[in-house]
């Protein structure tokens, strides 16, 4: 039995509340620390790297991209919702992600010159060739992600996630400063993941024997085919603009459009992530509970809101010296586009943070058909948008993901119990005092004179800073008083 079910009631909800807490400081912790470090390294290749580097690594990102749907990553979060798992299911697993993994890698070598040939880049050749060496370290950080996310110990992967980045961040600075262009960007990531391989098998002991007899595992695999057709259309959202551009635009302008994507996905990209694990696995352990999803889901997506939605107008507002002093003067040409993507990141933040919940109530078709639409509409989109160039493609974001958001709320809120308003007024004190924040921000960049970016970037953050907690603590004090709650952990 496990401890939950001895304990009395409000003893097993708080014994949930500080497993949950514990695992939200250790795996947005450590995502910071190693963000911190790999953030430094990046900024810093981007500077010695060029605008054409990154495009053509943005290609092959498309093909790693698609492949890594079927990595068995949807087989890993079946296993994670399970009430009880057997040795026999952790050896199933194991053999699952390695026929999957060693199939991927073939398929990648075999369609290298194709893919090379779609973008008209012969370089995409061998990076795609190398690069396939990555679906061979997949299984051995895959199986002890989901064996340390059901007991929601996310203190170890945090300590492996930090040495790794480390070592990928070393590694990337080493080969942009030794003159390897391109090809620092292709092997970073090798060096990241054959890290962390290593680290998260010995960190949860998860070197088992597979087991090639698949027998008896139907259920996983269906849960994790849906998970994994779900991916399958996040593709079709997030990839086809590159996909698109690769072949309107030449690898520089790639490079500047999918540059300002990263810039602008920073907090999406890295912290999110890492924060939707941890609510995963306690929306799962809550299921059972009338109302505490819900309830759940409207504190941490009002604390999400309140830290992103700041971070991306302010990057909007601010965008021509945040370009020039984070990624130098040959990188101005993304300055429109982060502007239109800092604006759009919202509600992409805020699509990404419903499936969770859903998904952890075993109802993952939300989800599925809700990225079937957006598979649909995004390209449409982009297809459109592409013939006003960069500008064009990167409007297609601010345009396509309201709608998206619409769609996927009819579905997921009423399954876990919450109105749309409810959620609304979760989020509405942060939008207001960041638009303001954003207003006055943009007005004083206007009125300052010419100064040198990094200055110009710290007054306009400074001063985009005291005016959104100064709004808060005037106008919206019962957030400020949830979050300074969550933060010293009493709620």
């Amino acid at each position: 039995m496990t401890d939950a079910v001895l304990l009395p009631p409000n003893q097993a909800a708080q014994s949930l509340a500080a497993k949950v807490r514990q695992a939200v400081i250790w795996r947005s912790g450590s995502q910071i620390v190693a963000q911190l470090v790999q953030w430094a390294a990046t900024f810093l290749v981007i500077r010695i790297l060029q605008p054409a580097d990154y495009g053509l690594y943005a290609m092959t990102g498309v093909v790693l991209a698609f492949l890594n749907l079927l990595n068995g990553y949807g087989l890993a979060t079946g296993l994670i919702r399970q009430p009880q798992v057997t040795p026999l299911q952790v050896r199933q697993l194991f053999g699952m992600l390695l026929l999957l993994n060693a199939t991927l890698a073939i398929i990648q070598i075999g369609a290298a010159p194709l893919v090379a040939a779609y973008y008209r880049q012969p370089p995409i050749t061998t990076m795609l060739r190398v690069q396939a060496l990555l679906y061979l370290f997949t299984p051995f950080i895959t199986l002890p992600y989901a064996l340390l996310a059901r007991e929601m110990d996310f203190a170890k992967q945090a300590r492996v996630n930090i040495c790794a980045s480390i070592a990928g961040a070393g590694a990337a600075l080493g080969g942009a400063l030794a003159g390897w262009g391109v090809w620092t960007l292709v092997w970073a990531p090798l060096v990241l993941f054959g890290a962390r391989a290593i680290g998260m098998t010995l960190a949860a002991r998860s070197l088992v024997w597979p087991s090639f007899r698949f027998g008896g595992a139907g259920a996983l695999a269906r849960y994790g085919g849906m998970v994994t057709l779900a991916q399958f259309f996040w593709f079709g959202q997030t990839q086809a603009d590159v996909m698109i551009a690769g072949r309107h635009f030449d690898a520089h302008g790639v490079g500047l459009y999918t540059t300002a994507l990263f810039l602008t996905q920073i907090f999406q990209n890295k912290v999110v992530p890492p924060l939707n694990e941890v609510a995963f696995s306690a929306y799962a352990r809550m299921q059972g509970e009338a109302g505490a999803v819900g309830a759940a889901f409207l504190r941490s997506t009002g604390a999400i809101m309140a830290a992103a939605l700041p971070i991306y107008l302010g990057m909007a507002a601010s965008a021509d010296a945040l370009v020039r002093f984070a990624l130098g003067d040959h990188w101005v040409g993304a300055v429109p586009l982060v502007r239109l993507l800092g604006c759009a990141m919202p509600f992409m933040t805020l699509y990404v943070v419903m499936p969770p919940a859903s998904d952890a109530i075993g109802r993952p078709g939300i989800g599925v058909r809700a990225s079937m639409g957006g598979a649909i509409l995004l390209p449409i989109a982009y297809l459109v948008g592409v013939r006003w160039g960069l500008t064009g493609l990167a409007a297609a974001w601010l345009t396509t993901y309201p709608l998206l958001v619409i769609v996927l709320a009819r579905g997921v809120l009423p399954a876990i119990g919450v109105s749309a308003g409810a959620l609304a007024a979760a989020v509405a004190p942060a939008l207001r005092a960041a638009l303001v924040m954003a207003a006055a921000v943009a007005a004083l960049d206007a009125l300052l004179p010419p100064l040198p970016p990094g200055v110009k970037l710290v007054l306009l953050a400074s001063a985009g800073a005291a005016i959104y907690a100064g709004w808060l603590l005037a106008f919206a004090r019962g957030t400020v008083d949830e979050l300074r709650a969550l933060v010293r952990r009493r709620a």
